[in-house]
């Protein structure tokens, strides 16, 4: 389903984008996806055309491969590849997360080595925050680097690592000790995935997605002083610089799968015929569609406003904005999909319609990056002014 008025609101450059990506995705489609994903394979066609096109770092720096725009941009490709079929969770992590944080805190050795492969496709780079004992408590994270000379020792575990088997290094968050108050403090690594100590194994998962997910293991893995990325002292400034793009992002994931699966519901909606009419005349299922689609437009704008404040360096605003973006985007996907599946009956539970994949695939913009009770906690202290409740 199309964007409502796309074209008042974004430049001509970032309409233009969207119609590329969107024609793009609709050219692999849901049924290129799906099979990968069964199969469990990376959409791997699909990523290096993106990446050849210039759309993976389309928020990337100029000077480095990039296209020189900002997260607002990446989240209109993976909003568009979303809507056609084709959600590619790693744009998440690789080009938002993990090059943003290197764009803007990287030594400029740490940019020429990892930036431009980020941008056009040719490397990956996974994420690495939760821990098993720490979920959304980021303050718990027990994952510790310390000093050995001049090089560090990296030692913890994480889970729900995105796509290692075909990274090439993962952007690990861990925790170093003050000098002066011999308390923990949050840093940034970036680890090759064939450096020694590093182990990983997949966490079987009932989603349908080509990108599989791991628990890892480090156990004093030694790295060079120049695997830290920015300043020692600065971890939490540096970390959100990389937290608010994924809210954002996620919350442009959740509305491609919102919009495919709204567009899959009202083209079955005008065709199918059961007594007189189409079943989309009746409003028992044309209401709930309707809301839908106001749901999604509301989610929409709340999106773009997150993009903008970021995109203009307005990085406190902008934590509200991505956080109310990726609880509107995810509720309104979960209930879009839902919806889709009641309009179809039984056909939305058939792999021929690929609708049953996307109610998992949903729970991921409810639960991840941070839960929407968290986000809740989030706005009712920080928007609210209430007290903290944790």
């Amino acid at each position: 389903m199309a964007s409502i008025g796309s074209q008042l609101l974004e430049t001509p450059e970032r309409t233009a984008l969207r119609q590329a990506v969107g024609d793009l995705g609709r050219r692999y489609g849901s049924a290129y996806y799906l099979a990968k994903a069964r199969a469990g394979e990376p959409a791997e066609e699909l990523w290096a055309e993106a990446g050849k096109a210039g759309y993976l770092g389309v928020n990337l720096p100029a000077g480095y491969g990039g296209g020189g725009g900002g997260i607002s941009d990446l989240a209109i490709v993976l909003e568009e590849l979303g809507a056609a079929g084709c959600p590619l969770l790693l744009l998440i992590v690789s080009p938002a997360i993990c090059g943003t944080v290197i764009a803007r805190y990287g030594t400029e050795e740490q940019k020429r080595r990892w930036l431009p492969g980020l941008a056009d496709g040719s490397r990956k780079m996974a994420f690495g925050i939760t821990e098993p004992d720490a979920g959304s408590n980021s303050h718990r994270i027990s994952t510790v680097a310390r000093r050995d000379g001049e090089d560090w020792l990296l030692t913890g575990r994480k889970v729900f690592v995105s796509g290692i088997d075909h990274s090439d290094a993962v952007l690990f968050v861990a925790r170093t000790e003050d000098a002066r108050t011999g308390k923990l403090k949050p840093c940034l690594f970036v680890v090759p995935c064939d450096t020694p100590g590093f182990e990983y194994r997949a966490i079987p998962m009932e989603l349908v997605a080509p990108e599989k997910q791991f628990q890892v293991f480090l156990d004093d893995v030694r790295l060079p002083a120049d695997a830290l990325v920015g300043d020692e002292n600065a971890g939490l400034l540096q970390l959100f610089a990389g937290l608010n793009p994924e809210r954002i992002l996620t919350a442009a994931f959740s509305l491609g799968l919102a919009r495919q699966a709204l567009g899959k519901a009202v083209e079955y909606a005008k065709t199918r015929t059961v007594w007189s009419t189409p079943i989309g005349a009746h409003q028992g299922l044309a209401h709930p569609l309707a809301q839908c689609a106001v749901e999604i437009e509301l989610a929409r704008l709340m999106t773009q406003k997150a993009g903008l404040l970021y995109d203009a360096g307005e990085d406190q605003a902008a934590g509200e904005a991505a956080n109310m973006a990726k609880y509107a985007a995810g509720e309104a996907a979960a209930r879009t999909v839902d919806q889709a599946v009641q309009t179809l009956g039984g056909n939305g539970l058939t792999q021929e319609y690929g609708l049953g994949a996307l109610l998992a695939a949903t729970r991921v913009g409810r639960v991840a990056p941070v839960s929407r009770e968290m986000v809740l906690n989030y706005v009712a202290q920080h928007t609210l002014g209430l007290p903290k409740s944790y």
